[in-house]
């Protein structure tokens, strides 16, 4: 299946699994996941930055040009294109050499005119017709507009400009996610929900489920709690043996 039709297929969602390393995303793959992509906060907070303000741009690039040749579709999250020209915003995501990626309608903690950045879009599509242009939509997560007419409102505007998919980080309820994926008429695209499983998201409609910096999170904290498992005399968790994880890297150095 290309990218563009596992949006499309019939049963459960994509679930797609977001990677903040080559180590991460190598975990990934050898999971069995047909795609995977990245996470702004994880790849902003590894480098010691916090998410947002654009931080993310240079380690995003050099990220995913060290995963372009793995054996699955690679989908990038650039924040808001990491500027303000569309020409420029294009030309980074083509340059990234992927399959995909996900650009916000956000910027600096606040929604942009969805003109704005649907002109993002439609040059991202004139530039790089084949990647598939996963439209954020911040409305719920930031909590402005946060109802689904507005949501939709901006949505169809992205949708007209050429996106292929429409992403809505912080809708959670059934009702609105049902709306949403009934009127938007492109894949829609959660966060990984917090009562709902994969599947019943699929039962509303959604045809993207996205981990987003959940698994960067639960990494330290499994990481803290290796460490007070020794310090406080209780025997710490199985891991990968290191010799598997060594070689995952030495195959994936060696392509």
């Amino acid at each position: 299946m290309t990218f563009q039709e596992l949006h499309r297929r019939d049963g459960l969602p994509l679930l797609l699994p977001n990677a903040w390393d080559v180590a991460s995303a190598l975990a990934f793959v050898e999971a069995g996941f047909p795609a995977i992509g990245t996470t702004s906060f994880g790849v902003a907070a590894a480098a010691g930055s916090p998410d947002g303000g654009r931080a993310s741009k240079e380690a995003t690039r050099a990220l995913v040009r060290r995963l372009a040749d793995l054996p699955v579709y690679v989908s990038a999250d650039i924040e808001d294109g990491y500027g303000d020209d569309p020409a420029e915003v294009a030309a980074y995501a083509e340059s990234l050499g992927i399959d995909g990626v996900n650009i916000e309608d956000s910027s600096d903690e606040q929604l942009i005119d969805p003109a704005r950045h649907a002109a993002k879009v439609a040059a991202i599509k004139e530039r790089a017709p084949g990647l598939f242009v996963n439209a954020r939509v911040d409305t719920y997560w930031l909590g402005r507009h946060a109802n689904v007419a507005d949501t939709l409102e901006r949505a169809r505007a992205y949708a007209a400009a050429g996106a292929d998919g429409i992403f809505v980080p912080g809708a959670t309820e059934p009702a609105d996610l049902t709306a949403l994926a009934e009127g938007v008429g492109l894949p829609v695209n959660v966060l990984a929900h917090p009562a709902l499983t994969v599947e019943e998201l699929g039962g509303l409609g959604i045809r993207r489920v996205s981990t987003g910096s959940l698994p960067y999170r639960a990494a330290l904290d499994a990481a803290v709690h290796v460490a007070t498992s020794l310090r406080d005399g209780r025997t710490p968790p199985a891991a990968t043996p290191y010799p598997e994880m060594q070689q995952r890297l030495v195959k994936h150095s060696r392509r």
